[in-house]
């Protein structure tokens, strides 16, 4: 079984019970892609007690069932370590859920931390989009009577187009990520801005129709 690298880089914040690491999924940890399930989440702690990462305790409460709290041990934060420091390949497929995972928990280790990784992913978006041909082309198919050749060629455009934006906006957000990070890092301050004013001065690349259209 894969280490569950999630639930130990939640852990590595506070101590925790598995109902509270599924509360924390729902609601923190929404955009993180992973379901609050409870099942997967004590067959993760039993394997990375297993592993001797993680021990339990057992807490006592006046007006609800005792709760079983989970924390790291110290072979538990030095794997963390390990992995949050560890080297990063980048997924093929733009905003993979991998990268959302690494900067939440890797990233809690330091803004330098967050930096490589942020660098990583964009040094490998940009080669990613240079390599990227155009303008896009249906190739040849064979559908059934009912679907008209032409207006698949233009519906499968649209979906690729939006794709490409999606992507657009991903390597501003990027581009935005590597300036924030260095900069908190010259000015040695985390808290120089707040994420309010971070909303507020976000980079969102226009929307570019013939841009998009040729490179799909």
């Amino acid at each position: 079984m894969k280490a569950d690298y999630t639930l130990l880089g939640v852990l590595a914040r506070q101590p925790m019970s598995g109902y509270g690491l599924a509360k924390w999924l729902e609601t923190d940890g929404q955009f993180l892609g992973r379901k609050p399930s409870m099942t997967p989440i004590y067959r993760a702690l039993a394997d990375l007690a297993d592993r001797g990462w993680v021990e339990a305790t057992t807490v006592a409460r006046e007006s609800a069932p005792d709760a079983k709290v989970y924390a790291l041990t110290p072979d538990g934060r030095a794997a963390f370590e390990e992995w949050a420091r560890g080297p990063y390949t980048p997924s093929p497929r733009p905003m993979d859920a991998e990268f959302t995972v690494r900067l939440n928990f890797a990233g809690q280790l330091g803004p330098d931390v967050a930096l490589a990784l942020v660098r990583t992913e964009l040094d490998y978006r940009l080669r990613q989009r240079a390599e990227e041909a155009g303008p896009y082309r249906l190739g040849p198919v064979q559908p059934i009577p009912e679907i008209d050749v032409r207006w698949l060629e233009r519906l499968t455009f649209f979906t690729h187009s939006r794709g490409w934006q999606s992507t657009s906006w991903y390597i501003g957000w990027l581009e935005t990520m590597v300036a924030e990070l260095t900069s908190i890092i010259d000015a040695g301050d985390y808290s120089t801005r707040t994420p309010t004013d971070l909303a507020a001065t976000a980079h969102h690349p226009p929307i570019d129709e013939n841009r998009g259209a040729e490179r799909t």
